[in-house]
């Protein structure tokens, strides 16, 4: 007999990462169709992707421009949308914004600026995230709570950008459930004012279920659905 084939690995995999989004909707009284599973393709071939749209996966993010430009052009037939999740620094910004329907990482006036200029040079709107950091870790990226309206007025006021919401990772060694607490405390203070950023980007793998019961929109989903990383090779 055979062995398994890929795309029966990632058929397995989505089946799994669903019924948990399933159920974690359940629990929190929620509709399954309020939660966006954004399929993380970091280190994964542009295979693997093609398979994830096939078994009718919409959204794929990346963190790396490197990689995700390439892989973007090689399933631009696919009509998908892209999401930006990883940090992102100013001069890979002109890239991102070709392909990137929504960057999640949005962090510094000084991105905002830029992702504006490329934004406009691209003749695009691009969805941008407020990332909050719910921790002190300054290497996890993040705006500070506490900046996050100034930062939010900043990307509203921006040409070509759109104002979509806000995105966190769990601290490390916290309850992520108290975490996700105050990320949505916040977004429901920036939508006082902003009343279309309703997108809360939260969870992962490990976590996907505590961002649902605190309001999550989008989970990002990699080790779950795709198995353990392996070597990007280009």
């Amino acid at each position: 007999m055979g062995g398994v084939t890929r795309e029966e690995e990632i058929a397995h995999g989505l089946a799994d990462v669903e019924r948990r989004i399933g159920e974690a909707c359940a629990a929190a009284g929620r509709e399954r169709g309020e939660v966006t599973l954004v399929a993380i393709t970091k280190t994964y071939p542009a295979s693997d992707v093609r398979i994830l749209a096939g078994l009718g996966v919409r959204d794929v993010g990346e963190n790396r421009d490197q990689e995700a430009a390439g892989k973007a052009a090689e399933c631009a037939d696919l009509g998908l949308t892209w999401h930006f999740v990883g940090q992102l620094q100013t001069n890979k910004v002109r890239s991102v914004v070709a392909y990137a329907d929504l960057v999640h990482s949005v962090d510094r006036p000084r991105l905002v600026q830029a992702l504006s200029r490329g934004a406009v040079a691209a003749g695009r709107e691009v969805g941008c995230l407020v990332q909050v950091a719910l921790d002190d870790d300054p290497s996890r990226g993040g705006a500070r709570p506490a900046d996050v309206p100034a930062l939010a007025d900043e990307i509203a006021a921006a040409e070509a950008l759109r104002l979509d919401g806000v995105m966190a990772v769990a601290p490390l060694g916290e309850d992520p459930a108290k975490a996700f607490s105050r990320l949505r405390d916040l977004s429901h203070a920036l939508q006082a004012r902003y009343p279309a950023a309703t997108v809360i980007s939260a969870g992962m793998s490990g976590d996907l279920a505590e961002a649902v019961a605190h309001g999550a929109t989008h989970v990002r989903v990699g080790t779950a659905l795709l198995g353990r990383r392996r070597p990007f090779v280009r």
